[in-house]
């Protein structure tokens, strides 16, 4: 395929959109929702309101109509001035809809899509436990037939968009049977919010991404209905790795965009701030850094907006995905941290941008698959096997 990811016209648009919306509406508002720790509502609902929930989905679920490209444009925009507001996109679309546009049944699609897509429901995606996060074979939450209903029992750890007012469902994995081999068979199973013994912890305490919701759940003799199954019984497994392919993507568009947001800032405070009689980026060596920066910035680009292509065009896109993941987190810690050496003390100030996304990069290279993870699945593209 042409390596050649200039943006169609209508990307273009959708760019500079979400560009305008990010600074005309996140930038002044997110500063102090994030040190005061809270969940941006009203700017999720703008963002409903624009239709960039619904970006990759069918107009018949409420979608507009898009493809993952569009996704990863938005997501790359709404980072590069905070990461809060992306991973609340991220996470509502890859990990909440997704799954039940993929592999949900057409009453779970017309039921759950439409609110999802409009931004008035939020999904969460339950995988991660105390004891197993990339190691998901280790799941240890169950959920056994009674009757026409699953009961589940268990915990989930680090959940994105588990808590808010908003939040309509998440889609558990669980333990419904084991192989002949002994391995557990693991499904994808629905619990709607407030569904009795489904307790949702409060926040957890974060270094970074503030305003977005983490928390811990809890499961104690829940029951759903048979029909919240999603997909094939014992199939979940094979849905959510490729849910975290796809996922790899859009983490990687937002880290990119953080990496771009710490140019931005880095590129006006250099010009704004004065030392020794001359603007500190008169100096080559603040220069050098900031081509530094806006190399791997560029980079990252390149890497997710392939990998995007080859999904959107139905190739295989396993590597080029962990392989984008992988190299945009990286980027998105080290332009932190020469952004923050830039800001001088400055940088240590929250006040500051470049503070929050100073502590919002480290997550990057750990959630949907740790940097040890993506290194390990393109040793495995390359045919080595562990």
């Amino acid at each position: 395929m042409a390596l050649d990811h200039r943006l169609t016209p209508e990307h273009e648009e959708l760019r500079r959109t979400v560009e305008a919306f990010a600074h005309d509406v996140i930038a002044p508002k997110i500063g102090d929702l994030y040190e005061r720790h809270e969940f941006p509502y009203e700017i999720v609902r703008e963002m409903g309101r624009m239709g960039l929930f619904g970006l990759p989905f069918p107009e018949e679920y409420g979608g507009m109509g898009g493809d993952y490209l569009a996704l990863g444009i938005a997501l790359e925009e709404l980072a590069r001035v905070d990461s809060s507001v992306a991973i609340t996109l991220e996470a509502g679309v890859s990990l909440g809809a997704m799954p039940i546009y993929l592999f949900g049944s057409e009453e779970q699609k017309s039921e759950w899509l439409p609110k999802m897509c409009s931004g008035e429901v939020l999904g969460a995606f339950g995988l991660t436990e105390p004891g197993a996060g990339s190691d998901a074979g280790g799941t240890r939450t169950t959920a056994v037939k009674d009757g026409d209903e699953w009961v589940i029992n268990g915990s989930k750890c680090f959940i994105t968009n588990s808590g808010t007012d908003i939040t309509g469902l998440v889609t558990v994995t669980a333990v419904t049977g084991r192989k002949a081999d002994g391995r557990p068979e693991i499904s994808s199973i629905i619990v709607p919010s407030g569904t009795p013994g489904f307790t949702v912890a409060a926040p957890y305490s974060k270094v970074g991404w503030n305003s977005s919701d983490t928390r811990e759940l809890s499961f104690d003799g829940v029951r759903v209905p048979l029909a919240n199954l999603v997909g094939d019984e014992g199939r979940g497994y094979a849905q959510f790795l490729r849910i975290l392919d796809e996922g790899r993507i859009a983490i990687s568009a937002l880290a990119t965009g953080l990496a771009q947001g710490c140019v931005d800032e880095s590129v006006k405070y250099a010009k704004e701030r004065h030392a020794f009689g001359k603007a500190i980026g008169d100096n080559q060596a603040i220069q050098f850094k900031l081509a530094d920066m806006e190399m791997r910035a560029h980079m990252a680009r390149i890497g997710w907006r392939d990998a995007a292509s080859r999904l959107v065009a139905g190739e295989p896109f396993k590597k080029e995905a962990a392989i984008a993941k992988l190299y945009s987190s990286t980027v998105a810690v080290d332009n932190a941290r020469d952004a923050t050496q830039i800001h001088g003390g400055y940088g240590f100030m929250n006040e500051y941008p470049v503070a929050r996304m100073w502590r919002d990069s480290k997550i990057l290279e750990i959630g949907e698959g740790t940097s040890e993870v993506q290194r390990m699945l393109i040793a495995r593209e390359l045919g080595f096997a562990g």
